[in-house]
């Protein structure tokens, strides 16, 4: 039986806090309830955001490192973790690069579409959904499975939020760009990892 300390409780509860809050913020712009994220420019929305964010990474770190190996998975899917987690992070490194730093904070810069880009319309996503995964099985830790769902619904729930105000930006190009493209992985990502442009398929 896994005992959690108060501590961990508290720190729990920090990173709860600030992934619901960035979460809420989410759909209800998705909804259009409000005008939260996307970001666009540093406002009170960007330092809100961001400073959220560093909470619930903060609090990930820490439970799991006191957590660590507390509900005693099989060591295989520690190895699987570990895999999924460098994968992932390998994929974000390389999305990240070819959209560069200003854009990945949310500032509004020119639209990129080659590269992973013409694999997926959000290949960072897709890197820090399996980077997330990973740090799951990796940590091996109660309340990390927790923030890790909170994240996991942040990565799938930001292109719907996204996506209406790319579509404002950048027009005819934007919608020709998500008829050829899948939001994550589709045919389309298989068929050009292989070299075919499944586009004129």
């Amino acid at each position: 039986m896994v005992v959690i300390q108060p501590f961990e409780w508290l720190v729990f509860g920090l990173g709860a806090l600030a992934g619901a809050v960035n979460l809420t913020g989410v759909l209800a712009s998705i909804s259009g309830t409000v005008s939260y994220y996307p970001l666009g420019s540093r406002d009170w929305q960007y330092y809100t955001f961001w400073g959220l964010s560093h909470v619930l990474n903060g609090s990930l770190l820490v439970l799991g490192i006191l957590q660590f190996d507390a509900l005693g998975l099989p060591p295989w899917t520690r190895l699987l973790g570990g895999a999924l987690l460098i994968a992932g992070f390998l994929v974000v490194l390389v999305a990240t690069r070819a959209l560069g730093v200003e854009q990945t904070r949310g500032m509004n810069e020119e639209l990129q579409t080659e590269g992973v880009y013409r694999l997926s319309r959000n290949p960072q996503y897709v890197g820090y959904v399996l980077a997330t995964i990973g740090f799951l099985l990796v940590t091996d830790a109660p309340l990390v499975v927790v923030l890790c769902g909170l994240y996991l619904a942040l990565w799938v729930s930001f292109p719907f939020a996204e996506e209406p105000w790319l579509s404002e930006q950048y027009g005819d190009v934007y919608e020709q760009y998500v008829i050829d493209v899948p939001r994550f992985l589709g045919g389309e990502t298989i068929a050009r990892l292989w070299g075919d442009d499944y586009s004129n398929n």
